[in-house]
C-alpha cells in the first residue's frame, strides 16, 4: 500500500522530464486505480490489528516471518526502518501511544543494527518514543529516551524542555512513593501492566483467544458425541443416491458443516460475477437504520441474484434442498472478500428486540438461519468464532457451515453471536445466504414450549 501510494508518486515525478507524453499519460491514468493515503493508513491499522489478535511481536511482522508464510514470502514482506516508523506515526496520529512505542522501538532497533534510512533518523524516532512512553505513564523511560536524544542533538529545543519537565515530575513521583508505600506498589503494577488502550468491545480478549485457537470449550467427552454422516434430508429425491457429507462442528447451538458442497468451477464463477461489484461492506446503524461503513467490519462484498446466472440459482436450490428451508424469501447471495487484516468483529445475524425494524423493509421476518460457504482456504487466521459458547470453525474451501439464529419459538438465540477473525496470511472468500422466517411456517414449525 505504501509503495503504490507514496513511491509511485515519486516515480511519476522522476519520469516527467524524460519520457514521452504517451508514457506519462498512461502513468497518470493508472494512478487513479492505486491506493491513496486512506488505504495506506488502513493497511497500517490492519497490521496492528493482526499484531494484537495473534500476539505477534514487531520483529516477527517486520521480518515477514508470519505463521503460514514461506521463507521466500517472508523476504518479500520484510519491513524497512521507514515502514516501521510510518506504522508508529499512524498509531501516533490516532493517539494510540501503545502501538507508537512498539513500532518506534522496532524502527530504532533496526537503525541500531546498521540498517540505513534516507528519510528518518534516530533523533526523530527518540522524540516520538519519549513522548509515547510518557503518555503511558512511564516517566523513567521517557527521561531515558530524552537523554539519549540530547546526546545526539544537544540543541534539540523540545527535548531540552521535556528533560526538565520529566525530571521534575519524576522527583515529585518519588516523593509520593516514599510517603505512601501502598500506592507506590499499585503505581508500579500499573506501569508494568500498561498496554492497549481501553476497548469498546467487552469480549475482545475472548474473541482474540478464539481466533488464535485458544480457549475453545469442547471437551473430549462432548467431542465424542459429534459425528460425520451421509445426509439426504429425509430421503430428498436429489440426495437419495448421492447424499451429502455432513459433519457436526458444535452441539449447542448446533452448527453443522457440509463438505464438497460446491465445485471449484462454481466457486470461480461466483467470484467472477462478484468481483466487478465488490464494494466496502456496510452495517445497518442500530439507531438510524442507515447502511454505513464501520471500523469493525473490514471486507468488500457484492450481492448476486438468482436470475443473474444459473450457478447462483443452482446454489440457492441446493441450500433449500439440504436445509429444508424455503429460500424464495431469503436475501440474495452475498459474496465477501477479506484481505490481510480483513475481519468482522462479534455480531448477531438476527435482529434483536431493541431493533424491531431491522428487516421491516424486506417484509420477510427475521433471519431464521445462516448458510456460510467458504470459497477459499486461508493460510493463517480467518476463523469463524462464536464468542458466547467459545466455538471456532476454520475455513475449508468448498465447505459450508449452517446454523439457526432463532429458536423454534422465534426468539433470538444469543449463543450465535459470532465473528470473522482477521486474515493473517492469504485471502478469504466466502458467500452467505441469510434465510428469513416467512415461508418456513410448515418447514420448521413452532414448538408448543416457548423456551424450546
Amino acid at each position: 500500500m505504501k509503495r503504490l501510494n507514496t513511491e509511485w508518486g515519486e516515480l511519476e515525478s522522476l519520469v516527467l522530464t524524460d519520457m514521452s507524453d504517451v508514457f506519462i499519460s498512461n502513468l497518470t491514468i493508472q494512478r487513479q486505480h492505486f491506493p491513496n493515503d486512506d488505504d495506506q493508513t488502513g493497511a497500517a491499522k490492519a497490521l496492528m490489528r493482526l499484531q494484537d489478535t495473534y500476539q505477534l511481536d514487531t520483529n516477527t511482522i517486520s521480518t515477514g516471518d508470519l505463521p503460514g508464510s514461506s521463507s521466500a514470502a517472508s523476504q518479500q514482506t520484510a519491513l524497512t526502518v521507514d515502514d516501521c516508523y510510518d506504522l508508529g506515526k499512524v498509531a501516533y496520529s490516532e493517539a494510540d501511544y501503545y502501538h507508537t512505542e512498539l513500532w518506534m522501538v522496532q524502527a530504532l532497533k533496526q537503525l541500531d543494527q546498521g540498517e540505513t534510512s534516507s528519510t528518518v533518523d534516530t533523533v526523530t524516532i527518540l522524540d516520538y518514543l519519549s513522548y509515547s512512553v510518557y503518555q503511558q505513564g512511564d516517566l523513567e523511560r521517557a527521561l531515558e529516551f530524552t537523554k539519549r536524544l540530547l546526546e545526539l542533538d544537544a540543541t534539540h529545543q523540545r527535548a531540552n524542555g521535556n528533560l526538565k519537565y520529566f525530571e521534575y515530575q519524576l522527583a515529585k513521583q518519588k516523593k509520593v512513593e516514599k510517603r505512601e508505600e501502598g500506592e507506590a506498589a499499585e503505581g508500579r503494577q500499573r506501569r508494568e501492566t500498561r498496554g492497549r488502550p481501553d476497548d469498546y468491545l467487552p469480549e475482545r480478549r475472548k474473541y482474540e483467544q478464539l481466533c488464535r485457537g485458544e480457549g475453545i470449550r469442547m471437551t473430549p467427552r462432548r467431542q465424542s458425541r459429534l459425528f460425520c454422516r451421509y445426509y439426504d434430508n429425509s430421503r430428498h429425491p436429489r440426495y437419495v443416491i448421492g447424499p451429502v457429507k455432513q459433519e457436526d462442528e458444535w452441539d449447542s447451538p448446533r452448527i453443522v458443516r457440509y463438505h464438497d458442497i460446491v465445485s471449484d468451477k462454481e466457486m470461480e464463477k461466483i467470484k467472477e460475477l462478484a468481483k466487478p461489484r465488490l464494494r466496502r461492506a456496510t452495517i445497518s446503524n442500530p439507531v438510524t437504520g442507515v447502511l454505513e461503513t464501520a471500523h469493525y467490519r473490514i471486507s468488500k462484498s457484492a450481492w448476486l441474484g438468482a436470475y443473474e446466472h444459473p450457478v447462483v440459482d443452482e446454489i440457492n436450490q441446493r441450500i433449500q434442498d439440504i436445509t429444508g428451508l424455503d429460500v424464495t424469501t431469503a436475501e440474495d447471495l452475498q459474496v465477501a472478500n477479506y484481505g490481510v487484516g480483513g475481519q468482522y468483529e462479534p455480531h448477531f445475524d438476527f435482529g434483536r428486540k431493541d431493533e424491531p425494524d431491522a428487516f421491516e423493509e424486506l417484509g420477510t421476518g427475521n433471519r431464521i438461519a445462516t448458510w456460510l460457504l467458504y470459497m477459499s482456504d486461508v493460510q493463517a487466521g480467518g476463523a469463524t468464532v462464536f464468542t458466547d459458547v467459545r466455538a471456532a470453525v476454520w475455513p475449508r474451501k468448498g465447505t459450508a457451515v449452517f446454523w439457526y439464529n432463532l429458536y423454534p419459538s422465534g426468539e433470538g438465540d444469543y449463543r450465535t453471536r459470532h465473528a470473522a477473525c482477521p486474515v493473517l496470511v492469504g485471502n478469504k472468500w466466502v458467500s452467505n445466504k441469510w434465510i428469513h422466517e416467512r415461508g418456513q411456517e410448515f418447514r420448521r414449525r413452532c414448538s408448543l414450549q416457548e423456551t424450546d
